[in-house]
């Protein structure tokens, strides 16, 4: 099951999506394939059937977006958190051969742009992470087995 949580910065982001295919792009799309189905036979148009199956796509997403944006609880950064490893976190972890990595911990919506530091709250990493703060080590079960990473830093802002 999907994690309802979102970031305020990844509920913006999904918020002008849904306004730009709203507002741009459909409304756009629209016209093409009016302006293609007005050309006459639209079973051999492939202007008319290419924005058509787009103009579908944009609808589905539209639909999607607008679900999911109900669906959303937003988790705003509070004071309390510092020090700590929380939803919306940056953590900066080592691991015994020295690999270093900074990820930041965030819903699943906010990984559709496969941005390669976030990682979801529902992963294996995260779960570990959660909670723990500077110095600690974690053990994380990974396909190749158990691999301990340490907790250099933690910041909600991005460094």
């Amino acid at each position: 099951m999907k994690s309802n949580l979102i970031t305020r910065a990844g509920y913006d982001r999904l918020v002008a999506e849904l306004q730009q295919l709203w507002h741009e792009e459909r409304p756009e799309i629209t016209k093409k394939v009016n302006w293609a189905a007005s050309l006459g036979d639209r079973s051999e148009n492939a202007d008319y059937q290419y924005n058509k199956q787009l103009l579908r796509k944009i609808d589905r997403r539209v639909r999607y977006l607008g679900k999911r944006l109900e669906e959303l609880r937003i988790v705003d950064h509070s004071p309390e958190q510092d020090g700590r490893v929380y939803f919306g976190a940056w953590v900066d972890i080592e691991n015994e051969y020295g690999e270093q990595k900074t990820l930041r911990i965030v819903g699943i919506d906010e990984i559709y742009d496969h941005h390669p530091q976030h990682i979801s709250i529902d992963s294996p990493m995260a779960r570990a992470l959660l909670s723990k703060q500077v110095n600690d080590e974690i053990e994380v079960m990974t396909p190749s087995g158990k691999k301990q990473w340490y907790i250099n830093a933690i910041c909600y802002e991005k460094p």
